[in-house]
């Protein structure tokens, strides 16, 4: 914890206004869930007044019974329907907590008109904050923290249906549905009222604000699961604890497994950290925005920093976890229960707390031994020695339920790819040629696109394949292309103006003018462009247009970090691997036909996302698997699975890959435990016709022969086999044309001219 926490002085005002406040919304005596010494032993003013030291008495007032209510509401809800096991009156609970949270305005002396009728205290505090909270923030924050609600009052189902089932989720499920239930993502859009700062709606949505949202959340719910770990699994039965899922996975000891959890929080208070000081100036400049527009955004960022450190204060001083302390205990302080040490690594203050040191400002009282330890870890990040020898990639046997079927059209698809290629100017003109571009055609010939897009749509027509093949053709030339040719020059700028352009080539709007393509890499992106886009609806294509940004996009981040040397963080790393392997855009190309059956929100569902995601996970970490020869020892990569592993876990090669086999069999068994037992949900939830129903099914059809179809091409293909590895794009003595300090404009130039720039 590198920030000290600091205390609010108007704590005892916002004790005194929070007390008054659950009783007006009767939460307290006769509510069933609280009486006023649970209230004051949680004491949710001494969390406000940590986490936000500089708002006002009438900010933190407000601040405070947000965090009264958000608390009652998990304690609520899991009195009345975790413990009965009743989903279907929890799903009715939930359902009607959104009408509390009106997105237009209405007169002040009727700013609940069209409110419904509050029937309990959860409902009663939701609309008297709500009315309070949005007159002073503007339509997009009221757009962003309603959806954040939404997410941390329906994800409770997740958790109520874990429980139900006695179910351990694994590490990534783990960390992307406590993002959702656990709290902080909500808690950062009240940093925003309480600093005043409201985010620039042109980039609230970015990934560098996402990655600050994202981290502090990671970090405070995983804090969060060291200390409550005995009172969730002792006395709540609780599967949905961070230290119980490492535990769980990792097959380890409980200590173990809660020093696992705070090297994970140190991780994401680096990436926080990092984030903050090479992406925020980077964003401002492409947004154009104004030193207000900047201001607000770095107030934020404090904002969430004097969170994170509050937090991990209060918690060392209430009563809800472990201490029996707070404000309604006697004292202020009090010796902890757990028998785990949590020393070192992001949370000094329990490292001290553990060796006896009580009281304020203990936080710092470890921090040369935090400082040490976290050092180490953010030093091997950055001190990886590229290229090094590791022989060829070890294969265990992959966890596969499903059987791969070939598309017929496979033998013209493969001849057609070539042949397009060819025309788009994507490939060498014959073999001897000094090499200027990234592939030959004995190369494409090699990789076998082709096989992979039959085993991925096996009831494609031919032209539909040769559509499928040449998505999947242009995605990994140009992958390859970004780290061998900009990576090697650390040509950032040429990279992300070769981005927009790509961007550019992609009319959402068939009437809007799109540049005229300039080298192979461009004509190929605006052939299939046009031929994919033409027949879809506008709605359509925007969404499409947005898979393939995403996917270019996250190729600048894979070169940022090649450019800082930066082995990335492991939840970053899983989360930017979906993007960079191109798994929406070719998901998306299995939904093209779905047409209006599906209601959209339905993709958008929190199950929906886990099966793809499942899915995406498993094809990205066995990519990792088979080119980790290729990556490691011929590209100097640093961004693979078993790599990020081996740097996190500071283990051996045969260990990383023991970690990483096991994480794709457990989101393979997520895979088919979504499609089996959630998805019914789903079904249910939106009430959707047979017809729909039977296209959801097909889809998941889809996802299957996805997941064979790549596992087969991986098996088949050339690309990762020792003997074809020297002397491709990015290895040692691989030139694309003039080298050095001030050549990149030069070899662009050549590139764009000969037509052969990827």
């Amino acid at each position: 914890m590198p920030h000290p926490a600091r205390l609010n002085p108007h704590l005892e005002a916002a004790r005194a206004h929070s007390r008054q406040w659950a009783r007006e919304m009767n939460m307290l005596e006769g509510s069933g869930i609280w009486e006023q010494r649970d209230l004051d032993a949680h004491d949710y003013a001494l969390l406000c007044a940590y986490t936000h030291p500089e708002c006002s008495e009438e900010a933190l007032n407000l601040v405070t019974d947000w965090y009264v209510w958000v608390f009652f509401f998990d304690d609520h809800f899991l009195e009345k329907f975790k413990r009965t096991l009743d989903r279907e009156g929890g799903k009715a609970y939930l359902d009607r907590l959104p009408a509390f949270m009106p997105m237009e305005l209405h007169t002040p002396t009727d700013l609940n008109a069209g409110v419904p009728e509050p029937t309990n205290p959860v409902e009663a505090g939701l609309a008297d904050l709500w009315r309070r909270t949005v007159p002073a923030m503007s339509p997009d924050w009221r757009r962003r923290f309603a959806e954040s609600t939404e997410h941390l009052l329906n994800e409770s189902l997740w958790e109520l249906s874990n429980i139900d089932i006695n179910r351990v989720p694994n590490p990534v499920e783990y960390i992307e549905m406590r993002r959702k239930v656990g709290g902080a993502p909500w808690s950062a859009g009240l940093v925003e009222y309480a600093t005043g700062a409201q985010l620039p709606p042109s980039v609230a949505e970015s990934r560098p604000l996402r990655v600050l949202k994202d981290t502090f959340s990671d970090a405070v719910h995983l804090r969060n699961d060291l200390f409550s770990y005995q009172r969730e699994t002792e006395e709540e039965g609780e599967l949905s604890n961070g230290v119980l899922v490492l535990e769980t996975f990792l097959d380890c000891t409980t200590q173990e497994a809660a020093d696992a959890v705070n090297e994970l929080i140190t991780s994401r208070l680096q990436q926080f950290e990092d984030t903050v000081l090479t992406e925020l100036p980077g964003l401002f400049v492409e947004r154009g925005l104004d030193p207000a527009g900047a201001a607000a955004v770095l107030a934020y960022a404090k904002g969430l920093q004097d969170w994170q450190s509050g937090g991990h204060e209060w918690h060392m001083r209430s009563s809800r976890y472990m201490n029996g302390g707070g404000a309604g205990a006697p004292g202020s302080t009090a010796t902890p229960w757990s028998p785990m040490v949590f020393g070192g690594l992001g949370t000094e203050g329990l490292g001290a707390l553990a060796a006896g040191a009580l009281g304020l400002g203990t936080a710092g009282s470890d921090l040369r031994t935090a400082l040490t330890t976290a050092g180490s870890q953010r030093l091997r990040r950055r001190t990886h020695a590229p290229h090094q020898k590791v022989g060829p990639s070890q294969l265990p046997d992959f966890p596969m339920p499903f059987t791969t079927t070939l598309s017929p059209h496979l033998g013209a698809a493969r001849r057609n790819v070539v042949n397009w290629a060819h025309e788009m100017g994507m490939l060498r003109p014959q073999p001897g040629v000094p090499l200027s571009g990234i592939w030959d055609e004995d190369a494409l010939v090699r990789f076998d696109f082709a096989l992979c897009a039959a085993g991925l749509h096996p009831d494609a027509g031919p032209e539909q394949l040769d559509l499928g093949t040449q998505w999947l053709t242009w995605g990994t030339y140009a992958d390859d292309y970004y780290p061998a040719v900009f990576g090697r020059t650390r040509d950032v700028a040429g990279a992300r103006a070769a981005t927009r352009r790509l961007s550019a080539l992609m009319p959402v709007d068939a009437s809007d003018p799109a540049p005229e393509p300039l080298n192979a890499l461009e004509r190929a992106l605006a052939d299939l462009w046009t031929r994919t886009a033409a027949p879809m609806a506008q709605d359509a294509r925007r969404t499409f247009k947005a898979t393939v940004d995403k996917m270019t996009a996250s190729w600048l981040w894979e070169l940022d970090n090649q450019v800082l040397h930066r082995i990335p963080d492991p939840v970053d790393y899983i989360e930017m691997r979906r993007a960079t392997f191109g798994s929406d855009l070719t998901m998306s190309l299995s939904r093209l036909g779905h047409g209006r059956q599906v209601p959209p929100e339905v993709y958008r569902s929190g199950p929906m996302r886990s099966l793809e995601n499942a899915a995406a996970d498993y094809a990205c970490l066995l990519n990792d698997v088979f080119s980790y020869q290729k990556e490691i020892e011929y590209e100097g990569e640093v961004h693979n699975g078993v790599l990020v592993v081996q740097n996190f876990f500071d283990c051996d090669y045969p260990t990383a890959l023991a970690i990483v086999h096991d994480l794709m069999t457990s989101r393979m068994r997520e895979f088919q435990h979504v499609a089996a037992n959630q998805l019914p949900l789903v079904y249910d939830d939106f009430d959707l016709s047979a017809q729909a129903r039977a296209v959801l099914d097909g889809y998941v059809r889809e996802l299957e022969n996805w997941l064979a179809g790549i596992l087969t091409w991986h098996r088949e293909c050339r690309r990762y086999r020792a003997e074809f590895l020297r002397h491709q794009p990015g290895t040692p003595g691989w030139t694309p044309g003039p080298t050095g300090l001030g050549t990149s404009a030069a070899r662009l130039t050549q590139l764009a001219g000969s037509g052969r720039m990827a």
